[in-house]
């Protein structure tokens, strides 16, 4: 009898899930986990939490539908809490596993895990298998090694597009067998040092966990109102939940796949058209692989002040009072004061206002970004490792921009996007 674990990570889907696939393919019997890593709920150098309460309450809810998916196909999640070198090879040993079945790390911490937990598991004589599956375009399909990708997206960009192709996905299994699984145990978020935190009513969209709710996103942001054709157009929006596809969060965990997202959109596009918006939802999923590819090339370089350009840049000395102003929207600069409290009180924040608040955190202020990148690690609900640090050290002039310091002039942005102050008013009138 070959039983495996699949270890799940921010993957957190049956659909385009090729680790889970190549699973059910080489074992007889499959258990599916997921470990909550203390180290994922710590406090980190710069004095922020690693999680905050939003993405915890999206990541509980991303588990249990995760969860109540599995059963209907005769498995289920088995939920373990502490380190997962420690947790899953106990697993291991008490189901005689003979391979454990992940997601492919590419960060810093990520991968530091991923080791750890191959160590210990060869120990038992039990293989690690990883495979990449948060791209669009596969690590091993792209015209150049990882070594050799340009520095600048745009150069990346053309070379990928001509050269390379996009992988069918997975269909999601329409079986597992597992032996008996316990029903679902979640830790609370109080289990977790957190607490719960209603979104607040002005909110784009009441964000819910899971690949059930990425679906009927995607279903009603394409098809039931065909927002995507004017996607381009509206990008810069700041107010509402149709502005953008708002798809982040869900990808962010894996709850949807940047692959099963492209095939929907082909389908859209053979019954509606494809224009230039339809194109640019493709060009935003390429920049996040990018980022993705950059962390896997860079590594540690991009958490560091010097970022992949290694370059010496001015920045104050650490002011712990002008930093807590930026977090509670006090800095006296309207724009941004909205922005900083839209991320406080929602864990949401439009692509515009991230990059008008790190530009005035980094240029204005002057300060370390590094310390902005954390407070966005725990607020933000869509965060992932790879396209915050990434655009962070872009914004900081020490990342992927060829043209270095990327400064907003934040009076002009307030004019150009909000020029009725609708959404300042929105924000700073509670």
């Amino acid at each position: 009898m070959k039983t495996s674990i699949v270890w799940f990570k921010t993957d957190l889907r049956l659909h385009d899930n090729e680790t889970l696939i190549k699973a059910i393919a080489q074992s007889d019997e499959i258990i599916p986990v997921y470990c909550f890593d203390d180290a994922e709920f710590v406090t980190n150098e710069f004095g922020f939490k690693k999680m905050g309460n939003f993405r915890a309450q999206f990541l509980l809810e991303s588990l249990s539908d995760l969860d109540k998916s599995l059963r209907e196909i005769g498995s289920g999640l088995l939920i373990l809490k502490g380190k997962p070198e420690v947790e899953i090879p106990k697993i291991a040993l008490q189901y005689k596993v003979s391979k454990v079945f992940a997601k492919r790390e590419v960060s810093y911490e990520e991968k530091q895990t991923e080791a750890k937990v191959q160590e210990e598991l060869f120990k038992l004589k039990c293989e690690l298998k990883t495979f990449s599956t948060s791209t669009l375009y596969h690590a091993e399909d792209l015209p150049f090694s990882i070594k050799d990708i340009p520095d600048v997206f745009t150069s990346f960009r053309k070379k990928t597009e001509k050269d390379a192709l996009i992988r069918d996905s997975f269909e999601e299994p329409k079986e597992i067998k597992s032996p008996e699984i316990e029903s679902l145990k979640l830790p609370t978020l109080e289990d977790l040092g957190l607490s719960f935190e209603p979104i607040d009513s002005r909110s784009v969209l009441t964000f819910k966990g899971g690949e059930t709710q990425a679906i009927a996103r995607l279903n009603h942001y394409f098809f039931e109102t065909k927002c995507i054709s004017k996607y381009k157009e509206t990008r810069n929006g700041l107010i509402g939940a149709d502005y953008s596809s708002k798809f982040s969060a869900w990808l962010a965990l894996g709850c949807i796949s940047p692959r099963f997202i492209h095939d929907e959109l082909k389908k859209y596009e053979q019954q509606f058209g494809a224009n230039e918006s339809t194109y640019w939802l493709v060009f935003e999923l390429l920049w996040r692989d990018y980022f993705r590819f950059m962390m896997k090339k860079h590594n540690a370089n991009f958490f560091q002040l010097a970022g992949i350009q290694n370059k010496g840049i001015e920045v104050n000395k650490h002011n712990s009072h002008q930093l807590q102003q930026w977090i509670d929207g006090e800095t006296g600069v309207d724009f941004v004061d909205a922005n900083m409290i839209e991320l406080k009180l929602t864990g949401f924040m439009s692509n515009r206002g991230r990059q008008n608040v790190a530009s005035y955190l980094c240029n204005d202020l002057k300060l370390d970004w590094r310390y902005g990148a954390a407070y966005f690690e725990q607020q933000l609900i869509d965060y992932d490792v790879c396209s915050n640090w990434g655009n962070w050290a872009y914004l900081a002039g020490v990342g992927n921009d060829p043209r270095g310091n990327r400064y907003f002039n934040i009076d002009k942005q307030a004019t150009d996007y909000d020029k009725d102050k609708k959404y300042r008013n929105l924000w700073l009138k509670g």
